[in-house]
């Protein structure tokens, strides 16, 4: 991670030794009303935080999984049972999330199956995330740089100034080990001191955008901007977005890329005001054995979550909901995809493959 200061609390870390340590995980269910960590000292534990997105973000989800993966190890009898049984359990818990699978898969390959050799996997895994997430910082750095020049400071966060980077969701810190993927070059230009403004989408129903991507930008000292989901495409039409970085939780062959619910119809919106579109994801987030984005499963949501989220009931007792957590974006809406291997422009399978590899 670069020299740079985010203020945000530890979000992900190991406690103790591999025979007898736990994972602690904040609760990003509780931000930004209140800072509650929880200890994980079971699988169950780790699989009802990634379940109720106590950790969230595909890239925390994997690095939160590996970590599990120790804690299955623990104990008296056959290590490597207990690490089949543990990670397949865990792998039931958020099924759009490739880096969950990923981070699993590996762990399930480490020789010979100790508390002590898994924990070294996983602190291993939880830096390469972090480097990731710099290296694709470093990737899209360039390209806000050009979307900022190119708007000539026509458009503004709020007011006049420079054009704004618009992001859905949280695709930040919290939702990496690093500095997040969508993020990424927010934090690099704001360290080098580029100036630009950020519109934060609230994210409805679960308002990760407002709860947590207003929350670390504000803290990180860039000029953060709150919409509701709704007011983007007026926002567009204002001429006040440069460009559109977004994360994912899972990228097909062809570049259809699914991320939280919402990032669909923000793409179409850009693509109708000649606002670029950027995805922006690690190699993990690739599942080079769908096709396209058809084979991607979507998790829906309990009913609750619309109806009376946060505790307080918004809708007529029994009526019918609908909850998709995530929609696919089609390659031909996404300008390009920032990986920490590089760009990906224009989004072919060719240039997936090319970049990502087989």
């Amino acid at each position: 991670m670069p020299a740079m200061s985010l203020n945000l609390v530890p979000h992900i870390e190991w406690v103790g030794d591999a025979a007898t340590g736990h994972l602690r995980l904040l609760d990003q269910t509780r931000l930004p009303r209140e800072t509650v960590h929880l200890d994980c000292r079971s699988v169950q534990a780790v699989w009802d935080a990634i379940k109720v997105l106590a950790v969230r973000g595909a890239p925390a989800i994997g690095v939160a999984a590996a970590y599990g993966c120790v804690i299955a190890a623990q104990g008296a009898g056959d290590a490597r049972d207990r690490l089949a049984r543990g990670g397949d359990h865990l792998a039931t818990s958020r099924p759009t999330a490739v880096n969950l699978f990923w981070a699993i898969e590996r762990m399930k390959r480490v020789r010979p199956a100790t508390p002590e050799a898994l924990l070294a996997e996983a602190r291993a895994i939880h830096a390469e995330d972090a480097a990731m997430c710099l290296a694709i910082g470093e990737h899209g750095l360039p390209l806000l740089k050009l979307a900022i020049e190119r708007t000539g400071g026509r458009g503004s966060g709020h007011g006049s100034g420079q054009g704004a980077v618009l992001t859905h969701c949280n695709a930040g810190a919290l939702a990496t080990g690093g500095i997040g993927t969508a993020t990424a070059p927010m934090y690099l230009a704001h360290q080098r001191g580029l100036s630009f403004k950020v519109f934060a989408d609230e994210t409805r129903p679960l308002l990760q955008g407002a709860r947590l991507t207003a929350y670390e930008l504000q803290a990180a000292g860039i000029d953060v901007t709150l919409i509701c989901d709704s007011m983007a495409a007026q926002v567009m039409r204002e001429g006040k977005v440069a460009m559109i970085i977004v994360g994912a939780d899972r990228i097909a062959a062809n570049g259809d890329a699914a991320n939280k619910i919402g990032t669909y119809s923000l793409a179409i919106a850009a693509k109708h005001h000649g606002v670029p579109f950027y995805v922006a994801a690690p190699h993990s987030t690739f599942d080079l054995t769908l096709p396209d984005g058809s084979g991607i499963p979507i998790e829906e949501r309990a009913a609750a979550e619309i109806t009376e989220g946060f505790g307080q009931r918004t809708a007529p007792v029994g009526v019918k909901t609908y909850s998709p957590a995530f929609d696919v974006t089609p390659a031909a809406l996404i300008t390009a995809l920032i990986t920490d291997r590089g760009v990906i422009e224009p989004v072919t399978t060719v240039n997936v493959r090319a970049i990502i590899g087989t």
